[in-house]
């Protein structure tokens, strides 16, 4: 026998919300239905309350060290649906698809057809679209009070943002977050030898302040099981869990996994979830890198307060060119006054190949740059570091 109980009532670890507005993105009502007495872990607590706004930028999140059973959340007053909101932010790429796939009937068949509606627009929209269904079944596989004794035994997270600052103060260069990935959408494979855990190593013999290591499989050939054996493997950099995030439970999965940092995408996720989910990394241990593309991207996250991490990339979403005079252009002016009152790290990303590239996103007061397709093709990636920065790196 089964109940709903309202989010207003006390709910299961495995029923928190992908975003504190809703759990379905599309209907403003927030009503869990799970078995009655289902087991329920101990987490940190999170009260999130939203105010009656259109663009979800009022939201209270308080949290307390103590280990409660359950996360409470109070029904948000909403009055616009979440593409609404979507639209007043200026995000573009669309969770899901929103007319859903039409039917349509031959004499005895039936088969689909694709539409405006219910196809991908870009590439990153058709990612979103099946990282959606891709973590929906992760987690009837894996509830998060499931995810509690992995993230118990997991190591404990290390400080991504000073290791940063410790090697730009040693350096005087940016920082290094060196990628650990084996393809991309736009490039194909770019490693057929592709030995993640030896990557990891010369990066960090190279001078790598960080690493970020790519977990999609589908576009990128990744996974966490390359998490975690870099982790494992001795490997004393920290970690950065490079995965299109649209669910708060993939923050716990990641932890669970040995991450130490995951990046969060402006570009698809509203204010409210970033607020919600800084949130959340904090409370577990993880460093979160915020990725924004243009302005506006910028500018909605420049009021959000306790941002300390952002990266600018500077690949065009919807064609995919590389300008890397996009990160000075995002970093002039009363945006870059601002930065530097707010003490963020920014990190420049994409495009960057030579030391040219490298002193120019500095100049622009970048401190560190998250590179990998020029080095991960290298046969000795530390030998690769060497060259991006034109000298080694390291005494």
């Amino acid at each position: 026998m089964q109940e709903s109980i309202c989010a207003t009532s006390r709910l299961s670890l495995n029923s928190i919300p992908s975003s504190p507005v809703n759990h379905t993105f599309y209907d403003t009502r927030f009503t869990f239905r799970f078995p009655r007495n289902k087991h329920i872990a101990s987490f940190p607590c999170i009260r999130a309350q939203q105010s009656e706004t259109t663009d979800g930028s009022a939201i209270d999140i308080q949290s307390n060290d103590s280990k409660v059973n359950a996360l409470d959340i109070k029904e948000p007053k909403v009055k616009n649906s979440q593409d609404d909101i979507a639209a007043t932010q200026g995000i573009k790429i669309r969770r899901r698809p929103p007319t859903g796939p039409p039917l349509h009937y031959v004499g005895p068949f039936e088969f689909r057809l694709q539409n405006e509606g219910n196809t991908p627009r870009n590439i990153l929209e058709e990612i979103v679209w099946n990282k959606d269904t891709e973590v929906a079944q992760m987690r009837e596989k894996k509830p998060l009070f499931s995810l509690k004794k992995a993230m118990d035994i997991a190591p404990p997270p290390r400080d991504f943002i000073g290791a940063l600052k410790a090697s730009y103060l040693q350096t005087g260069m940016p920082a290094l977050i060196a990628e650990v990935k084996k393809a991309s959408p736009s490039r194909g494979v770019l490693r057929e030898d592709f030995d993640p855990v030896e990557i990891a190593k010369s990066y960090e013999k190279g001078g790598a302040a960080c690493l970020s290591v790519l977990t999609d499989a589908k576009y990128f050939q990744g996974s966490y099981e390359n998490l975690e054996a870099i982790r494992t493997a001795g490997v004393k950099c920290p970690l950065l869990c490079k995965e299109f995030i649209v669910d708060a439970w993939q923050l716990y999965y990641a932890r669970a996994k040995g991450a130490d940092a995951v990046l969060l995408i402006a570009a698809i996720l509203q204010d409210l979830d970033i607020k919600y989910m800084t949130k959340i990394c904090k409370l577990i241990g993880l460093t979160a890198l915020v990725e924004v593309h243009d302005e506006n991207e910028m500018d909605r996250m420049l009021e959000i307060n306790g941002i300390e991490l952002i990266g600018i990339n500077n690949r065009n979403l919807e064609t995919f060119e590389v300008d890397i005079s996009n990160t000075k252009k995002l970093l002039e002016g009363e945006r870059g006054e601002k930065i530097r009152q707010k003490g963020i790290i920014v990190v420049g990303e994409s495009g960057l190949f030579t030391p040219a590239d490298v002193a120019y996103v500095q100049e622009a007061g970048v401190k560190a740059i998250l590179v990998g397709e020029s080095l991960v093709k290298q046969q000795d990636p530390a030998k690769g570091i060497a060259q991006l920065f034109g000298k080694q790196i390291l005494d």
